[in-house]
């Protein structure tokens, strides 16, 4: 099989960097084709603007989905948005791996969601009508694809259980995994989480490494989160909420989960 791991940590001496380089060799050493991308060794470019489209002309005004839209379909991306687009086309399954800063991705990588997720490419696609809202949450140009978050944070386990300061570590995720990886149709894997990242010493880095293979072992055996899908009759269309009868009492987040 076919594995993207899109990477953002500056450090490669970092746990990070440690766990990267492992679940590199460990899916080679299955058999498996790899593709790294290491954002920050790229370079990569995180504002999305009108340089992103090869034809900008100057003093236009900028529409970032509109210019993103003919920029995709015309051909005229900037050369490092295609070529990230080529690799997600090429993936049979993605790993997005990144340390949790204040709750969410690096600015690098939500960078990357950001420029790589055109219009026409990730969104903005299929049938938009009373019947279907579009292919997305379920379907989509992804679909058939698996993805999963490989995620540290220096809290710890219980700051993100259920009743922890921090929120459940599910909640934390979900735009993540619900809204970047379900919406264009990856089926989402529970994600593979390190916690108290400044308490980790050889023996506890090898136990996190056993771990994390099995992980990647099962990377194609592993049952995905069951979002519901948008256009499987759980939702009212085009109001896109659950239907009255679909986990009666159930608000936030869990509710789209089956």
């Amino acid at each position: 099989m076919n594995v993207l791991l899109v990477y953002a940590h500056p450090e490669p001496r970092s746990l990070n960097g440690s766990l990267k380089d492992f679940s590199v060799k460990r899916l080679e050493g299955a058999g498996h084709v790899v593709q790294v991308s290491d954002l920050y060794a790229m370079n990569w470019k995180a504002s999305l603007d009108a340089n992103d489209s090869l034809d900008t002309q100057p003093g236009a005004r900028f529409d970032p989905s509109l210019d993103s839209k003919r920029a995709y379909s015309d051909g005229r991306q900037s050369q490092d948005i295609a070529l990230e687009q080529d690799k997600l086309k090429w993936a049979d399954a993605v790993i997005l791996q990144f340390p949790l800063w204040w709750f969410s991705m690096p600015a690098i990588l939500k960078g990357w969601v950001e420029r790589v997720y055109a219009y026409g490419f990730a969104y903005g696609v299929g049938e938009h009508s009373d019947a279907r809202w579009g292919d997305r949450y379920g379907e989509g140009s992804m679909a058939g694809k698996r993805a999963m978050l490989m995620v540290t944070t220096g809290g710890w386990e219980s700051h993100y259980s259920p009743r922890g300061i921090n929120g459940p570590i599910d909640d934390v995720l979900f735009p993540i995994q619900h809204g970047v990886l379900y919406y264009p149709g990856f089926d989402v894997l529970p994600p593979f989480v390190v916690h108290r990242t400044s308490r980790i010493d050889a023996a506890r880095f090898a136990e996190i490494c056993d771990a994390l293979g099995q992980r990647l072992d099962d990377l194609w055996n592993t049952k995905p989160i069951a979002f519901r899908p948008q256009n499987g009759g759980a939702y009212d269309i085009p109001a896109l909420t659950l239907r009255s009868d679909v986990a009666p009492g159930r608000v936030g987040f869990s509710a789209h989960v089956e």
